[in-house]
């Protein structure tokens, strides 16, 4: 007789209940980091965090694998997981995110890319990523100039403008695959990747942008920073249950960038206005409270200090969130929880495999452990252990009493 196995996020789904109690969830994208040589200090525990201290102190921690051991997450995989979906099961190209996340009428076929505006060398190699971060308002200037580009007769091409050099370009057709590759190699110092068809039913779809390519070359050619694009998540539109359906969670999402905001619609959380600094990010808690029991707040910031290999920065966006810790929970929660999609270690300047470290605040709901400050080491001996993000919500929803009795 075949053994069944059940996934227990499944369990959790049959289990979950309704309630009017309230749940944090506090996601400082790319906090995670490794231990500097020297003082053996990551951003996180060099920070002034008295606040994120007490809530370790007064909860309990662990770390996650977004995605699993020695698996270097993207961020789409990353919030997956934080949100209890399996990444390896809800696979979501960044493209279709950034497309949502911007408000674009993504139909069903249509195939969706990220870009990068980048920057070029009189050899065609990639000497910067990202193009210095241009300002968003140069990106729609260049993304003007981009629309002038002719789409093949029965195809419409979109050309949409994300935040600073992000970008966002949409192929719509009939019978177009979406099956290409990166044509970002993640790296400088080399030539960006030919488009390439990874099945037979792209082969058509990687025609016509890799003919949008070579023009947008020939469109910015003349430009200082952004002469080039990097494209890379190639998708179209997926199906994924709503958290509503899955957990019966009535969620909304704060954040400011538009690829996180996207993955928050898809998994069907309200959408208010965002935020327009991180100061007013409480305001907006407050504000979007009635009749919600689920509050994603994501703070993009640490990430992109890490990204920039920038250890000080990182440690002053921590800071900077930990002084909004007490305005943030000033309406009262009855669950808090603080943690990452990610791992981005100032020294890779990229994201890594690393886990995440996590804490869960809930008085007389959660064991307390041994850990008085939070971070990458003292997580490690919290009572949360090493389990897989998905689990993280698990644990959420069960501290909030929104999971009923398992059998008799």
């Amino acid at each position: 007789m075949r053994e069944v196995v059940l996934d227990t996020m499944r369990l959790v789904e049959r289990q979950a209940e309704q309630t009017s109690s309230r749940i944090l969830f506090l996601v400082l994208d790319g906090l995670g980091d490794l231990p500097r040589y020297g003082d053996a200090l990551t951003p996180l525990a060099a920070a002034k965090k008295p606040n994120l201290d007490l809530l370790a102190r007064d909860g309990c921690c662990g770390r996650f694998d977004p995605v699993g051991p020695g698996i270097t997450p993207g961020s789409g995989p990353g919030h997956l997981g934080l949100f209890g979906y399996d990444p390896t099961e809800y696979e979501i190209g960044r493209g279709v995110l950034s497309d949502v996340g911007i408000d674009f009428s993504l139909q069903p076929g249509d195939v969706a890319a990220r870009f990068n505006f980048c920057t070029l060398d009189s050899d065609g190699y990639i000497s910067d990523r990202r193009a210095g971060r241009i300002e968003t308002e140069q990106n729609r200037r260049l993304v003007a100039r981009l629309r002038e580009i002719p789409a093949p007769p029965g195809v419409e091409i979109f050309v949409e403008t994300e935040a600073e050099h992000r970008g966002a370009l949409i192929v719509r057709g009939e019978k177009l695959g979406h099956r290409l590759a990166d044509t970002d190699p993640q790296n400088t110092g080399v030539r960006p990747l030919p488009v390439k068809a990874l099945d037979a039913g792209s082969k058509t779809t990687a025609k016509i942008v890799s003919a949008f390519v070579k023009a947008a070359r020939e469109v910015l050619k003349d430009e200082p920073k952004a002469n080039g694009i990097l494209l890379r998540g190639f998708d179209s539109l997926p199906k994924i249950p709503p958290l509503s359906e899955r957990f019966q969670l009535r969620p909304v999402c704060v954040a400011t960038y538009p690829m996180y905001r996207g993955l928050a619609r898809l998994v069907g959380m309200e959408m208010p206005p965002a935020p327009p600094s991180l100061a007013d990010f409480p305001a907006v808690v407050r504000a979007n409270r009635e009749g919600r029991d689920f509050f994603f707040v994501h703070v993009k910031y640490a990430d992109k200090a890490g990204e920039d290999g920038d250890f000080n920065r990182k440690r002053e966006v921590i800071e900077e969130v930990d002084r909004l810790i007490p305005e943030l929970l000033a309406d009262g929660f009855e669950v808090v929880v603080v943690t990452a999609d990610h791992s981005t270690p100032v020294a890779h300047k990229a994201h890594s495999w690393h886990p995440v470290p996590a804490l869960v605040w809930a008085p007389g709901r959660v064991f307390r452990d041994s850990v008085a400050t939070f971070s990458e080491t003292t997580c490690i001996g919290g009572a949360l252990g090493r389990m897989p993000l998905r689990f993280l919500m698990a644990e959420a929803l069960a501290a909030a009493g929104k999971l009923a009795k398992f059998g008799a």
